[in-house]
């Protein structure tokens, strides 16, 4: 009796799970240990034990080597910076998760793809739940996304959704945004939790059946991580982070999960004042063309995935009027300047930074966090502190450590053929940087004083290596 008592108990006993990812424990917790958010643990009635009895199969197994593989062929989507970043183009039957800050331009760039994917054999369905219909109409003339084959709903309600998906029959869907969609047999308010995740278990669901593609716009928090639950981001089958400074022309599609290719690759968007359009060289945006040299300028190549790009750092030092100079910096990590200044100063012997202030950015709203670029802030904090130019012509690849020494980088001999390619003639890169390209001059470094040897008016360059063409 004791017993059978002591099992109702822990029975009836109630346990906690978080709303996030789904973890359960047996005492409430302010912060869920699996997936590190506060406040989502809530408490919820004891699960009964079940068992499941086998049943119907709704298609048998068969060898691997048998299943049709030509039902998930990627189809293109019409833009091919989208389909670089996709790994071809959009599988039927994927959904696809695009997440952006307000502003950023993932409205206009859905509604272009949603026109041009459209074809007599493929219709799209463009679903808007922030606009009406005659806004989205007003973007689709201004950057010319007008189709016979692209439909336009303005719905809020789940199931009117699926309505006109028996409607249309669509081959791709385009929902704007999953977090103003809801379900009225779900309690809560639209963005909620419940409802997001009762709105895209039921697209993803359609989704498969169908053999239709689905494209998702998603919020952000002010974090910049995807709004909703964390359970989002594992049923999708893509997730893309729209990046850009709404100041700024670029704008960056970048892969955080694609179950159908690569999640290194990076698409390039520009987007102006008739919508956005694909950028297969970017590069063009990232450099100040001159006639002269000036002062306190570097180019670098960064890799952005797999795209190598060639950027431009620019560095002001002047006299500061207060007792601690300014530090100001855009398009670069603080403390990578720090650093790069605290090296200057004690390995290269450039004592004039320390009582000025200092203004360094990059050309074109390109954000420079790789470690490659040390070796470029560095020579233009030289520079600008120097006001002697650095040669034309020549780009810096390389990390720099706080010993001065000069560290080699991935994908060097990548960067060297894009600078090659865009008309640089010379490169400083750390020891052994591999096969050169053609007609290229490349001098190798092994720390900061061989580096500021390139200064016309530093010290000789006898020390540095000098490796030729092969």
């Amino acid at each position: 009796m004791a017993a059978r008592t002591a099992r109702s108990s822990a029975k009836d006993r109630p346990s906690y799970r978080c709303t996030e990812c789904g973890w359960t424990t047996a005492k409430w917790l302010g912060r869920c240990p699996e997936c590190q958010a506060w406040g989502t643990v809530e408490e919820m009635g004891a699960p009964a034990v079940r068992t499941t009895a086998a049943g119907r199969v709704s298609t048998a197994a068969v060898p691997i080597a048998q299943v049709d593989g030509r039902t998930a062929t990627a189809r293109s989507t019409g833009v091919d910076e989208l389909d670089r970043v996709l790994g071809g183009g959009l599988v039927p039957g994927a959904v696809v998760l695009l997440a952006g800050e307000p502003g950023v331009g993932k409205s206009t760039l859905l509604l272009d793809v949603a026109a041009k994917a459209s074809s007599d054999a493929h219709r799209t369905l463009y679903v808007t739940g922030e606009e009406s219909a005659s806004q989205v109409r007003l973007r689709a003339d201004r950057i010319g996304a007008l189709s016979d084959h692209l439909y336009l709903a303005a719905e809020t309600d789940l199931s009117a959704v699926l309505g006109h998906l028996d409607a249309v029959k669509p081959s791709l869907l385009v929902l704007d945004s999953v977090q103003t969609v809801a379900s009225p047999e779900i309690d809560g308010a639209p963005g909620g939790m419940a409802q997001v995740r009762e709105v895209a278990g039921a697209l993803i669901r359609a989704s498969k059946e169908r053999s239709m593609s689905t494209l998702l716009v998603g919020h952000v928090t002010k974090d910049g991580a995807i709004a909703g639950p964390r359970l989002l981001e594992h049923l999708v089958d893509v997730v893309l982070s729209f990046e850009g400074d709404r100041h700024a022309r670029l704008r960056l599609v970048r892969g955080i999960k694609n179950r159908y290719g690569a999640t290194d690759e990076v698409g390039c968007f520009e987007l102006h004042d008739e919508g956005i359009t694909g950028l297969a060289d970017p590069s063009g945006l990232f450099l100040t063309r001159r006639a002269e040299a000036v002062p306190g300028t570097c180019l670098t190549v960064t890799l952005e995935g797999k795209r190598p790009l060639v950027a431009e750092v620019q560095a002001l030092t002047v006299d500061s009027q207060i007792p601690s100079p300014r530090r100001t910096t855009s398009g670069l990590e603080t403390s990578r300047v720090s650093m790069m200044l605290a090296v200057l100063e004690q390995r290269g012997r450039i004592t004039a930074l320390g009582k000025r202030d200092i203004y360094s950015a990059t050309v074109g709203g390109v954000k420079l966090t790789e470690p490659a670029a040390d070796l470029a802030i560095a020579l233009a904090l030289a520079s600008a502190a120097s006001d002697v130019p650095l040669p034309k012509n020549l780009v810096a690849i390389g990390e720099v450590g706080l010993a001065g020494e000069v560290r080699r980088v991935t994908g060097v001999q990548r960067r060297l053929a894009e600078a090659h390619r865009l008309g640089f003639t010379h490169a400083l890169v750390p020891a052994d940087p591999g096969r050169v390209p053609a007609g290229m001059k490349v001098i190798e470094v092994a720390d900061m004083g061989d580096a500021l040897r390139v200064l016309p008016r530093g010290r000789s360059r006898a020390a540095a290596k000098e490796r030729p063409a092969e």
